[in-house]
């Protein structure tokens, strides 16, 4: 395990200082393409997947500033990352076909998933008896592994390639290739409960469940600058809505919204249920589902977003300034920007509004 060097904290720090009112940029960042953020669900510690083959721990503190703590390695690009529960752990899925453990307390990391293909996805399910890893891949299956034992406890078939999935427990969806959705019960978790074709007409890239259980449900983004709100259940379909975002006119005030981005991520707050959608175009959207009304907007980037997620009690909205693939490897030019971003969340930016 290697540790970051100290200046890294010194000079979040002074950025801090200096940019009170604007978002903190991260000292030390990963050095290629950001893939994915997790924040601990016990304290403000993130964990950072990249294309550069790590996964970097970095502190959080009052103020913004930051420290790297900890990093750790696979033998492919980093495509996912997410903590256990209690804040001891940290998993990771890569192009290695891989999935790897990192144990905070000890520091060190382990191999504790395979796959025949890259691993696309992973989550961390908090069951009642023992928790699960589930770990999904572009070999068209999900894996649940029992950290236990060595085998998986159970392999589930897709109809395709895994591009994402959520958990809720509950809830698990899936999105893979092809538009196909499958919704699980994880208290039986090795047959989906419900499989629909996406209602986006394009590429599904991610799938994010509801933080309230009240009403089970999804958010949906494709490739083509749209999300779809789905309820599980048919009794609450009259909620089910879909809305163009990340959109922008070819000319100025043209309002022909011409160039379309694909939605690279979905976050809901962890208190209030609102949601963050961030795109290709450098933007960044708050959203209230239940008043069907955009919250926020801020033009945070000279280039695409690529990936975000809130701390536990959604006062910091981390995200990922950074090349996305949208382009394939073609679009990966010298110079693209590679930055992670912290910002302060006003109760006013993320609050639900009154319905109309």
């Amino acid at each position: 395990m290697s540790f970051f060097s100290n200046t890294a904290t010194n000079a979040a720090t002074t950025n801090a200082s200096q940019t009170a009112e604007k978002d903190v940029e991260v000292a030390d960042p990963p050095t290629d393409s950001i893939s994915s953020l997790s924040f601990s669900s016990q304290a403000d510690y993130l964990a950072v997947g990249s294309w550069d083959n790590s996964v970097r721990i970095y502190e959080v503190g009052a103020g913004g500033q930051t420290q790297g703590k900890a990093m750790y390695q696979h033998q492919g690009p980093v495509l996912d990352v997410c903590w256990n529960k209690d804040g001891t752990k940290i998993f990771s899925g890569g192009a290695d076909n891989a999935g790897r453990m990192f144990d905070v307390t000890t520091g060190q990391a382990s191999q504790v998933a395979q796959h025949d293909a890259p691993i696309r996805v992973v989550a961390w399910v908090d069951a009642p008896q023992s928790g699960i890893l589930a770990t999904g891949s572009w070999d068209k299956t999900i894996k649940y592994w029992d950290l236990r034992t060595p085998s998986p406890v159970a392999t589930v078939q897709l109809p395709e390639r895994c591009y994402t999935f959520d958990v809720q427990y509950p809830l698990m969806v899936v999105g893979t290739a092809e538009r196909h959705i499958q919704i699980f019960n994880l208290t039986n978790p090795n047959t989906a409960y419900k499989t629909i074709q996406s209602p986006l007409k394009w590429q599904t890239r991610v799938v994010s469940c509801f933080t309230s259980s009240a009403n089970s449900g999804f958010a949906v983004g494709s490739v083509e600058g749209r999300v779809a709100i789905q309820y599980v259940e048919e009794k609450d379909a009259s909620n089910n809505f879909s809305f163009k975002c990340h959109r922008r006119d070819s000319v100025p005030n043209a309002k022909d919204q011409a160039l379309v981005f694909a939605v690279n991520d979905i976050s809901f707050h962890p208190v209030h249920g609102t949601f963050s959608t961030c795109g290709s175009d450098g933007t960044i959207h708050f959203w209230d589902k239940d008043a069907r009304t955009r919250l926020k907007t801020f033009d945070a980037a000279t280039g695409p977003i690529s990936t975000s997620a809130f701390n536990r009690n959604g006062s910091i909205f981390a995200y990922a300034v950074s090349y996305d693939w949208s382009k394939g490897h073609s679009g990966m030019t010298p110079g693209h920007p590679n930055k992670l971003m912290l910002h302060a969340c006003k109760d006013e930016e993320v609050r639900k509004r009154a319905r109309k």
